[in-house]
């Protein structure tokens, strides 16, 4: 498996994470692996703290590629090939650490789904975004469409293959930006960069409490939540950051 087809690179305790399969990024099955390898790595390296995900290019992904179908009278094939699929954006989901999604171009079907894997979102004014499933014969994608979509909307585009661009997102509050292509990264690196600032014990705690209260009621997602406030209260970390509020100083965090 070629390391340079998604490229990982760490400083500061921000990982940049870009997608790079010319001219279109197009997952396929080594390019699913490496990003499911990517995300575990970052999940337990101590030096990185946040991720950025974007691509090369004009393209942020423009999906699975045709071209690399699984053989349908092989018994197995279709399954091994869904299970991959899944844990593409399984492993961004429940990567340890936030992952930024930073999308500089089109990011269509599977491309999208790796979008709505990631915890925020921001994109450059020529993105648009799709489920074109239904234009070559298929479905699916309604599961990533509905994260981020509300009912119509998300129907009409699986329905149709309907394509928004980025200010349409940013007009419904979907994205947290829409920048130019040039500064996309370096505001997805802004706000990395404040994440990286925090405690990595607490940061670690709320990825698993945001993944978490999306499945529980409120009731129960916030007894969680306390619980986990009550975990990271006794930490050294803890300590840190209130005695650093106190003397008006910048913390100093040792993860532990």
């Amino acid at each position: 498996m070629s390391a340079d087809i998604v490229k990982l690179e760490v400083s500061d305790f921000i990982a940049l994470v870009t997608l790079n399969r010319p001219p279109v990024n197009a997952l396929d099955w080594a390019m699913r692996e490496r990003i499911v390898e990517v995300f575990d790595e970052i999940s337990e390296r101590d030096d990185v703290r946040v991720a950025v995900l974007t691509g090369a290019g004009k393209v942020f992904c423009s999906g699975a590629d045709l071209k690399d179908r699984p053989d349908a009278s092989r018994p197995g094939a279709f399954l091994s090939h869904n299970r991959i699929t899944r844990e593409t954006g399984n492993s961004i989901k429940e990567c340890n650490k936030p992952v930024i999604a930073a999308i500089n171009g089109a990011a269509l079907g599977a491309g999208l789904g790796l979008m709505a894997a990631c915890d925020i979102y921001l994109a450059a004014e020529e993105a648009v975004f799709g489920m074109p499933e239904i234009n070559v014969g298929l479905a699916g994608g309604a599961s990533m469409l509905r994260t981020l979509f509300g009912r119509s909307i998300t129907r009409r585009m699986f329905f149709t293959g309907l394509r928004l661009p980025a200010a349409e997102l940013y007009r419904r509050g979907i994205i947290e930006a829409c920048t130019t292509r040039e500064q996309l990264v370096p505001e997805a690196m802004k706000i990395a960069k404040e994440i990286a600032s925090k405690s990595p014990l607490a940061i670690a705690y709320a990825k698993q409490a945001t993944n978490m209260v999306d499945l529980m009621p409120q009731r129960d997602a916030y007894r969680f939540e306390q619980n986990f406030t009550m975990a990271l209260s006794k930490t050294e970390d803890a300590k840190e950051a209130r005695q650093a509020f106190l003397e008006k100083r910048e913390p100093v965090f040792k993860g532990r």
